[in-house]
């Protein structure tokens, strides 16, 4: 089987020969991964079982002073202290109106997701879409700002989505050319201890136009997989209602990842569960690869799991800790590189 079968296989329940991997870096670790790989491909190296494109807008930032970007969108980014993401510190909209504000046109960089997908044949296509909806609401409005829309301004809380659906609809048909087996949804709602905006808001604001977006993927014969950072669990029964197949990224300081892979067997699966709070930055190497065997052998089984950390390898990871996690994914039986 190719990557990509054994991937689709995983995310279908349909007992894949070995547990798939899907791991994306930081901006330090992934340089340290390229230095120790000579300058290889550290995808190739790593034998990743997927290929992802993003939208044409969401990888476009413009320096305009040291350590400020400002995005397509009109929100500037300060990545001073955060390289990857950074911290919005101005936003595209300080009022709650729409009136003068025009979305990025939804093309561009076609050729080049041409060639990488040609790159990599074998593996399963992903086109991520982060920033779906409610981080985009905040991102424009400021999370304070779109809090206090939900409460005090429904009717322009209401609007704003609806203009971001609409915009990530055109997204979705810009990527439908490209086939992708799979549609990854970045949109985070949780904190440590639950929802930033409460199961309510959530299912009034933000489930019905989910659910609109999830169907179009599906029509264009994709997967939906979503990354949603935090103590979600509650909305489980929700996401498997409005069509998610593949959740990430599954974080064990906030859930109990064998019992929910357990309750939700054949109807969700799962994408993450290596801790990066308590286990891959701070353990052994000897630590990190028994609790890497430990999540294949009490998760994998069967399908219903892809193995990844619980977000993308942050800056505090010792390489060391991200060999010892590879070596472990690539010794599986039914591997071969």
């Amino acid at each position: 089987m190719t990557p990509r079968e054994v991937l689709l296989a995983a995310v279908r329940f349909q007992n894949p020969p070995y547990t798939p991997w899907a791991i994306e870096f930081t901006a330090t670790p992934a340089a340290a991964l390229e230095r120790h790989f000579g300058g290889r491909d550290v995808s190739d190296c790593l034998h990743d079982h997927v290929v992802t494109f993003r939208a044409p807008t969401r990888e476009n930032f413009r320096p305009v002073e040291p350590g400020k970007f400002l995005d397509l969108y009109g929100t500037l980014w300060d990545r001073t202290i955060d390289a990857d993401i950074g911290t919005p510190c101005r936003h595209a909209l300080p009022a709650p109106t729409l009136k003068g504000f025009r979305f990025p046109p939804c093309r561009g960089n076609e050729e080049t997701v041409r060639k990488k997908l040609a790159r990599y044949p074998d593996r399963a296509v992903r086109f991520s879409l982060g920033f779906a909806l409610f981080e985009r609401a905040w991102a424009l409005r400021g999370m304070e700002a779109l809090l206090m829309d939900f409460v005090e301004r429904p009717a322009f809380a209401h609007e704003l989505l609806d203009a971001i659906v609409a915009h990530d609809m055109e997204l979705l048909e810009w990527a439908r050319p490209f086939k992708p087996d799979i549609v990854h949804f970045g949109d985070d709602w949780g904190q440590q201890q639950g929802l930033i905006m409460g199961p309510r808001i959530w299912r009034a604001f933000l489930k019905p136009r989910l659910a609109r977006l999830y169907a179009r993927a599906h029509e264009l014969g994709a997967l939906v997989s979503i990354h949603c950072c935090g103590d979600v669990d509650e909305l489980f029964d929700d996401l498997v209602e409005i069509g998610v197949n593949l959740f990430n990224p599954f974080q064990p300081e906030v859930m109990d990842v064998r019992a929910l892979r357990k309750q939700y067997d054949r109807r969700l699966a799962f994408h993450g569960g290596m801790s990066i709070q308590r286990v891959l930055p701070f353990a052994s190497p000897a630590e990190v690869a028994r609790e890497t065997r430990r999540l294949l052998r009490d998760l994998g089984r069967g399908g219903g799991y892809v193995f990844a950390p619980a977000h993308a390898v942050p800056a505090d990871v010792p390489l060391a800790n991200i060999l010892a996690m590879t070596d472990v994914l690539h010794s599986q039986p039914g591997f071969h590189a």
